[in-house]
């Protein structure tokens, strides 16, 4: 069987897919929504009741949690033939040391602000 969401390890990320990581950890509301997929995958309406926010409020976070590479996403049919959209944690262990620092800043993309 093929693993549909490998495993994200710091070692093997770019400077640009770090950045995007910590960016999107340094969110208290995406860091509360992380914590609830950790324990399940659940439904847009279920996530956006636990974490007690709108649901366009919730796709945002959800988009740049999914950017980064630490959230996916599946659409499913309900027995009643409703579309839902799943999303659950992807297995990740990224561990910040000088090392992976001095070592992204290889692949690290500098953008101007408003690019």
């Amino acid at each position: 069987m093929v693993n549909k969401n490998p495993s994200l390890s710091g070692d093997d990320l770019s400077g640009d897919e770090l950045l995007a990581v910590l960016e999107a950890l340094s969110n208290p509301h995406r860091l509360k929504i992380i914590s609830i997929l950790a324990k399940e995958r659940q439904y847009v309406s279920q996530l956006a009741r636990a974490v007690q926010m709108s649901r366009p409020l919730l796709y945002m976070h959800l988009q740049k949690l999914e950017a980064a590479g630490l959230v996916t996403s599946e659409l499913e049919l309900s027995e009643d033939g409703k579309s839902m959209k799943y999303y659950e944690l992807k297995p990740f262990d990224i561990r910040l040391t000088k090392e992976l620092i001095a070592k992204s800043i290889n692949t690290l993309t500098i953008k101007k602000k408003g690019e």
